[in-house]
């Protein structure tokens, strides 16, 4: 919800925004937080923004 990194992937793949976030934060706790966190910093760089309008 920080950057709608999630979200957008949710809508990209049309799955609900709500298990995804719940699976990348439980993946991103197993891992030791720090690739999770990487990994979403690096999504909220490369994803383009949806066009508002």
């Amino acid at each position: 919800m920080i950057a709608g990194v999630i979200g957008g992937l949710a809508a990209y793949w049309d799955k609900d925004p709500t298990l995804l976030r719940v699976l990348y934060v439980l993946l991103s706790i197993l891992s030791a937080g720090f690739p999770g966190t990487l990994v979403y910093l690096i999504l909220w760089v490369v994803i383009p923004e949806e066009p508002r309008g």
